[in-house]
């Protein structure tokens, strides 16, 4: 994968240790943004590692990590409360501070995003905050104890099942819970908020999305997760989450200058992991995806190789159309340049040259320059003419030269 996924380790409120990935681009960092898992989940589970992932591939290193007493952070789970997810956030902030950089962005998914609403207006360097399937309060989570609550108070403690897994819940828990008041802190929290809810998520209704939308001070977004889960399970809905989430950070959190190292003069490109063919693509501070169309055995996430050639082509014709019309003083309204790609056989090239015969097979590009608003037949010809004279149009045209060898290990 294009991600470095760094294990580590940092002391909880309690003293325990607390289990953490750090999913490192690539690359130049971005940003560093901390990911609070859901209600009795994990940093491991599979929207948490995803969006981690896919965020690392945009730049921003994500630390997603265990709260005291879950998946493999040391600690009785039955001696947490809200209260002390707090203070673990706190400790994670710190740690990142202290090896890394502290987070500008606050990642939530249900109660963990009660969690990062809860504290992003105390912590000067969050410039994001984003909530996924998050309750408008904290007690939420109380009506998932359903029956058990009574025992709760009346013996101080009970087990309780919950995602097929047994949970010993303390009184301590149920009170710390009430005591907590959300959407005052929403109200004053004064953060870019982006709110992601499924309309039918029957864990946290989406009600509680529009009671955080109305608490919460502009600038605020909320996106319709449409039919997911409350989990997430579905692939394609944490693949849609990560994507928004990564487009809406880019007002937010883009540096002046790339962090970690200066921007790359070269492109790089890098399997990713996921799928046979797709690819990272960075060309300095950009980042996009490059892939193969499902048809033969791709995911479709970006361009394929000739499409990125096709790209270049018409790109460099319609950069410098525009370059000679202006220098010329030319009336030239929008210019758009479509291009397609074929391999064709000698004898359907008509404009080939005499270089290219006997060559069976060659890559053929078709350009359609199409401009907004009428040109006269002069104009028309002098920009075909034009075009012919872009520095791509002639890179394909000439032969090249693909210098190859193996990096140093």
């Amino acid at each position: 994968m294009t991600t470095i996924t760094e294990k580590l380790e940092f002391d909880g409120h309690s003293g325990a240790r607390l289990a953490a990935r750090l999913d490192l681009p690539n690359g130049p960092v971005r940003a560093y943004a901390l990911f609070a898992h859901c209600f009795t989940c994990s940093k491991d589970i599979e929207a948490a590692r995803r969006i981690g992932a896919d965020l690392a591939r945009e730049g921003v290193a994500v630390l997603r990590f265990d709260f005291t007493g879950l998946g493999a952070s040391e600690g009785e789970f039955a001696s947490t409360n809200f209260s002390t997810n707090l203070a673990d956030l706190l400790c994670a902030v710190e740690f990142l501070r202290a090896h890394y950089e502290a987070p500008s962005v606050l990642i939530g998914h249900s109660l963990g995003g009660a969690a990062v609403l809860a504290l992003a207006g105390t912590l000067a360097e969050v410039r994001a905050v984003i909530t996924i399937g998050a309750p408008a309060d904290a007690a939420h989570v109380l009506g998932k104890l359903g029956g058990s609550l009574d025992a709760i108070s009346r013996d101080g403690s009970a087990d309780v099942t919950l995602a097929g897994r047994s949970f010993r819940i303390d009184r301590q828990f149920v009170e710390d819970v009430q005591e907590h008041s959300l959407l005052d802190a929403v109200k004053v929290m004064r953060k870019p908020l982006l709110i992601m809810h499924a309309p039918l998520d029957e864990v946290v209704g989406i009600d509680n999305a529009t009671k955080i939308f109305l608490a919460a001070r502009h600038p605020k977004s909320f996106v319709s997760l449409d039919k997911s889960d409350h989990l997430l399970t579905d692939p394609a809905d944490t693949a849609f989450a990560a994507s928004v989430i990564a487009g809406w950070l880019s007002r937010y959190i883009v540096p002046d200058e790339p962090q970690g190292s200066e921007a790359m003069e070269h492109v790089r490109v890098m399997e990713t992991g996921e799928g046979r063919f797709q690819n990272a693509v960075q060309a300095g501070r950009h980042r996009l995806f490059a892939d193969e169309p499902e048809s033969v055995g791709g995911l479709d996430t970006g361009p394929s190789p000739y499409d990125f050639l096709s790209i270049a082509l018409g790109a460099c014709t319609a950069m410098t159309l525009r370059m000679y019309a202006d220098r010329k003083g030319l009336a030239v309204g929008r210019i758009s340049v479509d291009v397609s790609h074929a391999k064709v056989h000698m004898e359907d090239c008509i404009d080939c040259s005499d270089e290219l015969k006997g060559k069976g097979r060659i890559d053929r590009f078709s350009r359609v320059i199409s401009v907004e608003g009428e040109i006269s037949d002069e104009i028309r010809d002098k920009l075909v003419d034009i075009a012919g004279k872009c520095p791509v149009h002639r890179t394909l045209e000439r032969s090249s030269q693909v210098q190859t060898r193996i990096a140093e290990q």
